[in-house]
């Protein structure tokens, strides 16, 4: 019988891979329709970042949810191994992919004019090979040793190591397989959005320096304009700051509490709740349905083409509609004919 936590927690998953499914199909049929994002390279991180989160989404999560209801393994040792498997290797892509995007970022604002020689689509390609390689190694080093299996604590099959033998082998593994995928991801994410974030509030100094000095030069300037100038220059200053905190903000509450979860519990004397150890898997389940939003859907491009697609689908139905109208006017005239 499950309680009301558990209750709560399985529909939150279900929540999650709905939203989650549907804004990275979302993403996909953007990429798919605009070939300008196609020519982009972001569009090849962004492509990878929501290949990883569908697979995990229609992989993972749904087991996830089984196993909350049923408190039970989903499926033979062999097919849990499998599953264990594909979570070590999307979740450490998916770290690595939004390191990318970051770094891509970084490029692009502070050196603007070398962007195309410096970060070319076989650049990309480079990037995302190793991306693909160091999350292979780790996922195909767990498996081998019999380090992925279902552990109860968070109702999945992931890194799990049940045998005492290889204990201190496995702290170790996992002590490495953290600070290579999560804290290198985040080190790489403040280093290069700290950048970014500098080098914007620079452009926004001077742009409001010259703001400042075109006011000053326009006396007979309305003060309704004036005030509008103003507010301009502190939405611009907040709008950088906003975006780069979402970048990272949203990366340590989806994942940090997870991995800080894993490494705790390594230490025998550490108990942990069961309801938090799926809460914080939850969390880290949540960064596949934010992705989307965070990286793609809320930009312009995306809003414009999302925007186009819906306009040809409610176009091309307003066209089989006013057609289906015509066919049956004619249809009732040809007998009173």
């Amino acid at each position: 019988m499950m309680d009301t936590a558990e209750v709560i927690l399985s529909v939150l998953v279900v929540v999650i891979i709905l939203v989650s499914l549907l804004s990275n199909v979302l993403v996909l049929i953007c990429f798919l329709y605009n070939p300008e994002i196609r020519k982009q390279v972001p569009g090849l991180f962004n492509l990878n970042l929501t290949f990883c989160n569908l697979l995990l989404t229609v992989s993972n999560m749904p087991l996830t949810l089984v196993g909350l209801v049923s408190k039970a393994q989903p499926g033979g040792d062999g097919f849990c191994q499998i599953v264990g498997f594909l979570e070590t290797f999307l979740s450490t892509n998916s770290m690595l992919s939004m390191a990318a995007l970051s770094i891509d970022r970084w490029i692009a604002v502070v050196f603007p004019l070398r962007y195309h020689s410096k970060m070319r689509h076989k650049d990309a390609a480079f990037v995302l090979g190793y991306t693909w390689a160091h999350s292979m190694s780790f996922s195909t080093v767990a498996t081998c040793l019999s380090w992925v299996g279902y552990h109860r604590f968070y109702a999945s099959c992931t890194l799990f190591n049940p045998r005492a033998s290889s204990r201190t082998q496995f702290v170790i593994f996992t002590v490495f397989f953290h600070s290579f995928t999560f804290l290198l991801s985040l080190i790489v994410l403040c280093v290069t959005y700290l950048k970014v974030l500098k080098v914007a509030r620079f452009h926004c100094k001077r742009i409001d320096v010259i703001t400042m000095q075109t006011l000053v030069l326009l006396v007979d300037i309305h003060p309704s304009v004036r005030q509008r100038c103003l507010e301009e220059q502190k939405r611009r200053r907040q709008r950088a700051t906003r975006k780069i905190s979402t970048f990272i903000g949203t990366f340590m509450v989806c994942f940090a509490p997870y991995v800080i979860t894993r490494i705790v519990e390594l230490f025998p004397a550490v108990l942990i709740n069961p309801h938090w150890g799926i809460v914080s898997k939850c969390l880290a389940y949540s960064k596949a349905a934010c992705d989307p939003f965070v990286y793609s859907l809320l930009r312009h491009q995306y809003k414009k083409t999302c925007t186009d697609i819906i306009n040809r689908l409610l176009k091309r139905s307003s066209l089989n509609t006013s057609g289906r109208m015509h066919e049956n006017q004619v249809n009732s005239i040809a007998p009173a004919e």
